[in-house]
């Protein structure tokens, strides 16, 4: 049972106080000195040669123009020929950044101070009735170019039609140039007359 009023023992009896806990590094964890005296320099690691995937579309030119046409010979060809894909063409994280010039900043540049000498005498309004003004001149030489269209004979006849034709009985061609057998006019004024 644990003593009344008083906190419960450790069952461990812990080390002395110049104990270090932990895992012993040789040259790491010797503190300030061992910093101090050594330059612990990282080696670079050596690049992992990684087996590149097969190239199948080069493999597979390669067959064609070697006349294989079966599945059973173009494996033939696969393994007589292993062509692995190139290593920029299959990794795009080792191209090098694009080169830049030193005095490059990056970032958006600061939209430039309003101008209120220009708002105070009212120069943009000035400058949008120009704007206007031109648009209309540009708009009225476009309107006359549409005008002056060349005339064709519809345009034409639209504009002065052609006179009406005088309507005339129609006769049949034999009974044309026959006169006539009987008249009854008294004479050939009062005839005249009467057609008129």
């Amino acid at each position: 049972q644990a003593e009344l009023g008083k906190p419960q023992r450790n069952c461990y009896t812990l080390p002395s106080f110049d104990f270090s806990y932990g895992l012993y590094i040789h040259r790491t964890d010797g503190g300030v000195p061992e910093a101090i005296g050594h330059w612990n320099t990282v080696k670079p690691r050596t690049a992992l040669v990684q087996k590149m995937p097969r190239d199948f579309i080069t493999m597979n030119r390669g067959a064609l123009k070697a006349g294989y046409t079966t599945a059973h010979e173009f494996n033939l060809y696969y393994k007589a020929k292993d062509i692995r894909r190139k290593d920029d063409e299959y990794s795009r994280f080792k191209r090098c950044p694009p080169k830049v010039s030193a005095d490059l900043t990056y970032g958006i540049t600061a939209r430039p101070c309003t101008p209120f000498f220009d708002l105070l005498q009212h120069k943009y309004k000035e400058l949008w009735m120009e704007q206007q003004r031109a648009l209309t001149a540009a708009q009225r030489i476009e309107k006359k170019k549409k005008n002056n269209v060349c005339e064709t004979r519809t345009t034409f006849l639209r504009k002065l039609p052609l006179p009406a034709k005088e309507e005339s009985f129609w006769h049949l061609p034999r009974l044309e140039k026959v006169g006539p057998h009987l008249s009854t006019f008294p004479d050939r004024d009062a005839r005249k007359k009467a057609f008129s």
